[in-house]
């Protein structure tokens, strides 16, 4: 046995076979049974021709068809690859040739998209639709037909650690790109390391997973999607240790659905992605407090975006007692972790410098504690091995110095006296506004604080005397109605005053991708339409 997917979840189904793997809709699925149907998967994958190596998209909203199909291509040593249903044909066609792919499966609804854009895949192997209650079906092979014509059997040839996992970067500041991992790395920087409660207390052997296995395992509802890394590597965490995996039935978030699946599935974790989803939790909560028996939860974590300070607050008011988390991570690091500095508990999380956590300077040294220099936060030990088919790209963020391998995420930082590392904020959004740096995360956090801001996005645009102008779009709170001048004036009794944005534009509805991101670009053109590209004085 090795550190492969695939076998550390097929050791994981034989001591928890009869226990419940995932739960979607009115579908339940023991360990047993969501490994017999990705072993039908494989199968079917496996006689259209896929082998090891060959990459699938997978098109589909939450549900588990999502892990089955991620299973089945584990099996028999293909690349899953997770493709963003958000996508138009022009963004699905550059993808599907970007990673190559030999087969598809996709859920109805998405269908015409998929129509649009076939042309660009290589060669379609295999092309599996999973019906549901929302599009058209018929574009290709039925699922529930073509898993139920093969077998359930494991007969599957060995496995290796070295065995290919990707992720594609949900291009929210740039074109998607695929990261590849070897399948042991992957499986300790973001699916747990053997530790059903995730605190590093990895395991030494693949053998040793068995005794990991709780009976019965902890509960976590997965509310990104899986789609985005933080989804899937949350399931693939808490199967690992026997946990049951519940989903929001159809991938619709909806937060009275959250808050009933928590109080019948008695969830112990829930994990959204920044105030975009926290937000709306909270609002439902407290719109009829005491109506959800909330009494399983233990924690509420965040991946992807951190949760602003207010918000923090608000979660521990009406939540007291449990553990309200960010994490820092990304898909060219894994999780790196994070925890909230005593003194400012609501604050933003704060990582230490390790053997595996570091900030470099350009000449990949460690900055100094305490010099205030700022530098590359820096992810040691399991990473990487780089972009798929981008040398040029894989070189400059994947980097050796020193005999050590780094990955450079793109997130600038600094690092306290004490080794504390204080994260700034993505490199690429950085603004540059006379001089003076500033991070859209910071501002971002402030600004939504103001009672009557439910969403804030900060974007800098060309600005004839200072280079970039600080510009906010902000969404009211359902109710409410936004003051720009007094939004500003909130952000001038909390930031420095270059900080502060120059213009505020109130917007009916902030678009994010489907996981909670930020769609920067959308933000900046928009920005850019509403203010002109010129300033006054």
């Amino acid at each position: 046995m090795e550190f492969n997917l695939a076998d550390l979840f097929e050791s994981a189904v034989d001591h928890a076979g009869p226990q419940t793997a995932m739960v979607s809709g009115a579908r339940r699925l023991s360990y047993t049974e969501l490994d017999q149907r990705a072993n039908r998967l494989a199968h079917y994958l496996g006689r259209a021709g896929i082998g090891p190596g060959d990459r699938v998209g997978l098109q589909l909203a939450n549900g588990t068809e999502y892990i089955e199909g991620m299973l089945a291509c584990f099996k028999i040593r293909a690349v899953p690859i997770n493709v963003n249903y958000r996508y138009a044909a022009g963004e699905l066609q550059y993808l599907y040739k970007d990673a190559a792919l030999s087969g598809l499966i996709f859920h109805s609804r998405f269908a015409p998209a998929v129509a649009g854009a076939l042309g660009a895949m290589p060669e379609t192997r295999v092309l599996l639709e999973v019906s549901d209650s929302r599009g058209p079906d018929g574009l290709a092979d039925d699922y529930e037909s073509a898993i139920g014509s093969a077998p359930p059997i494991r007969d599957f040839p060995p496995r290796r650690a070295d065995d290919l996992y990707c992720v594609y970067t949900g291009g929210t500041t740039g074109m998607p790109k695929g990261v590849l991992w070897r399948h042991e790395d992957i499986f300790f920087t973001a699916m747990g390391g053997g530790d059903p409660f995730s605190l590093g207390n990895h395991i030494a052997s693949p053998e040793e997973l068995a005794e990991r296995v709780l009976h019965p395992g902890l509960t976590a509802l997965a509310i990104p999607p899986f789609m985005h890394a933080a989804g899937h590597w949350l399931a693939f965490s808490t199967m690992f240790g026997g946990g049951k995996v519940v989903t929001i039935e159809g991938g619709v978030f909806d937060p009275s659905e959250v808050w009933r699946l928590v109080e019948a599935e008695e969830v112990n974790a829930v994990v959204v992605v920044g105030d975009a989803m926290a937000r709306p939790l909270i609002d439902r909560l407290a719109a009829d407090p005491g109506r959800y028996d909330l009494s399983s939860l233990m924690a509420v974590g965040s991946g992807g975006a951190v949760l602003s300070p207010s918000t923090k607050a608000q979660l521990a008011e009406l939540l007291p007692g449990r553990v309200v988390a960010d994490l820092y991570g990304s898909c060219e690091t894994g999780q790196i972790g994070g925890e909230a500095p005593p003194e400012d508990p609501y604050g933003p999380p704060r990582l230490r410098v390790d053997e595996r956590t570091d900030v470099l300077d350009p000449d990949l040294e460690p900055v100094r504690p305490g010099s205030g220099v700022v530098g590359h936060l820096a992810r040691g030990g399991h990473i990487p091995i780089g972009y798929l088919g981008d040398p040029a790209k894989s070189a400059t963020t994947f980097v050796e110095h020193r005999g050590q391998r780094w990955a450079l995420p793109g997130d600038l930082a600094t690092v306290q006296g004490d080794g504390t590392i204080v994260v700034l904020g993505r490199g690429s959004l950085c603004i540059n506004t006379g001089g003076e740096k500033v991070f859209p995360d910071e501002v971002e956090a402030a600004l939504k604080g103001h009672p009557d801001v439910g969403d804030a996005i900060v974007v800098g645009v060309p600005d004839a005397r200072l280079g970039e102008r600080v510009v906010t779009l902000v969404q009211p709170r359902p109710g409410s109605h936004i003051d720009p001048e007094t939004v500003r004036r909130h952000a001038h009794d909390r930031l420095s005053g270059y900080k502060v944005p120059r213009e505020v534009i109130v917007v009916d509805e902030m678009v994010r991708s489907p996981s909670g991101k930020p769609d920067y670009p959308w933000a900046r053109s928009v920005a850019q339409s509403a203010s002109g590209h010129e300033t006054e004085g």
